[in-house]
């Protein structure tokens, strides 16, 4: 086992310099660095310091059973929603959207249909249509987007995405998880 490449992939985990993990474990940034490239060993009193800073259990630490993170996701995997009054229906493409950093979701409008309004956030957008024609309220403002266009935004305003196609329209939309 690596013990050095393990708290190092903790402290970046954690953004910590080595400097800081250092000052909150009261051990040298050199100290750190010479673990980090296993040149050196903890007592298992350090080792347990450096850990409970780090956010680990000595269990999980030692814990070989690493679980690979899922990368390709199948029809299977997704879940869909259909809110007949404002005649759309969502599909959440990845099953774990809501702990990642953005959110992949397919959504198919029928003629009128239109999405919720959403408020201000820090969150940012993409859309791509894929079929039909989309318009973007984003505050006092108005966008269309056709049928493979692409569109972009911060959400700093109050902004709602409608159908203005007269038939279906389908969008890939992508939003990042950053709330005020």
């Amino acid at each position: 086992m690596q013990i050095g490449s393990k708290i190092k992939s903790l402290r970046l985990q954690k953004g910590l310099t080595q400097e800081e993990l250092g000052e909150r474990t009261d051990l040298s940034k050199g100290y750190i660095s010479q673990l980090e490239r296993d040149l050196n060993s903890p007592s298992i009193e350090t080792l347990f310091s450096i850990l409970e800073v780090l956010g680990s259990t000595p269990k999980d630490f030692f814990d070989d059973d690493i679980k690979e993170e899922k990368v390709v996701y199948t029809e299977e995997d997704q879940t869909s929603f259909i809110d007949e009054d404002k005649k759309y229906d969502i599909r959440w493409l990845i099953p774990t959207s809501n702990e990642k950093e953005m959110e992949p979701v397919i959504i198919t409008f029928d003629a009128h249909g239109e999405f919720k309004t959403f408020p201000p956030s820090l969150a940012e957008t993409f859309v791509h249509v894929l079929e039909g024609k989309i318009r973007l309220t984003l505050g006092k403002e108005q966008f269309i987007a056709s049928e493979r266009n692409s569109v972009y935004f911060d959400c700093k305003t109050t902004h709602q995405i409608t159908n203005a196609a007269n038939g279906r329209t389908k969008i890939l939309l992508v939003t990042t998880h950053s709330y005020l």
